[in-house]
């Protein structure tokens, strides 16, 4: 390779780059702002997340929540913003991605990229949403369960949770029920660039449900009722993800159908053609 082409070939790496940088600035700058504004209401947001430990604890309980550190409940609100901007950016932040690398596909890629972009933040929300009104309640029921009060000379034990502890619960769970509902959007990518198959899928179905009890396990709190409230939408959330595999293997086969029928078609247009060519120079031979 000569020094021109070299030269040549650096221009539209450039460009790229700068379009790269250009994309990540706008989507840091939508986090910013985001982060400022969910700053300013990050007292109500937290008051808001508190509302599974209060529907666990019931209408008359005197919920209260303690802070050790004079820094804990500030670090907590600069989280909680931190938090509400990465989750209210993210359709600004995967508009940016879209945009940067829509030019280098084409049209029938396009198509086939953008559902799975819309698909994304939608499946968060439900995992989110599984998380806000199902699981918290029940784990901070189950928490709850645990208390002793004072009576018969026994000693009170009581829940007092910090401020931080909490807030690290529930954004734990949330990002944790959050990304495995991201399973489908996963396996349906692969199964369309050829890299996992339904029957594939199926044969390994064992190992995913040890995977998702050992993932539900890690991810969450060690008590019975979240672990089982992630480990069981994942293994139907993998159920979903074979059909979605299969719908698409379905849709493969019947576009090399076509395809294979068109060829077929085609080649049969060329040997009619050639048979009435040697035809009409037979014709004109004998006529000679």
């Amino acid at each position: 390779m000569s020094q021109d082409d070299i030269e040549a070939s650096s221009a539209p790496l450039i460009e790229h780059l700068i379009e790269l940088r250009s994309r990540l600035l706008k989507a840091v700058i939508a986090i910013a702002i985001f982060f400022v504004i969910c700053f300013v209401f990050a007292t109500d947001i937290f008051n808001i997340l508190v509302v599974p430990f209060e529907r666990a604890a019931g209408e008359d309980a005197n919920i209260k929540l303690i802070y050790t550190a004079p820094q804990e409940f500030f670090f907590a609100q600069l989280k909680i913003a931190l938090f509400g901007a990465l989750f209210v950016a993210f359709p600004v932040v995967a508009t940016q991605i879209y945009k940067f690398v829509a030019p280098g596909l084409y049209q029938n890629e396009r198509g086939a990229f953008l559902p799975f972009l819309v698909a994304t933040p939608i499946l968060f929300v439900m995992g989110s949403c599984l998380v806000y009104f199902v699981v918290m309640p029940l784990a901070m029921g189950f928490f709850l369960s645990m208390q002793q009060f004072g009576e018969d000379t026994r000693v009170t034990i009581e829940l007092l949770p910090k401020v931080s502890e909490y807030l690290g619960l529930i954004m734990t769970l949330i990002f944790a029920f959050g990304f495995v509902f991201q399973l489908p959007v996963i396996i349906t990518l692969l199964a369309r660039v050829g890299l996992v198959g339904s029957d594939g899928l199926k044969t390994k179905r064992k190992y995913a449900i040890v995977a998702a009890f050992v993932a539900a396990a890690v991810l969450t709190p060690p008590d019975p009722i979240s672990q089982l409230g992630l480990a069981l939408p994942t293994l139907l959330l993998y159920e979903i993800s074979i059909l979605s595999a299969r719908y698409i293997e379905k849709k493969r086969a019947e576009r090399e159908a076509e395809l294979e029928s068109e060829d077929e078609d085609e080649d049969t247009a060329v040997s009619v053609a050639g048979s009435g060519s040697d035809n009409e120079d037979k014709d004109s031979v004998t006529s000679s």
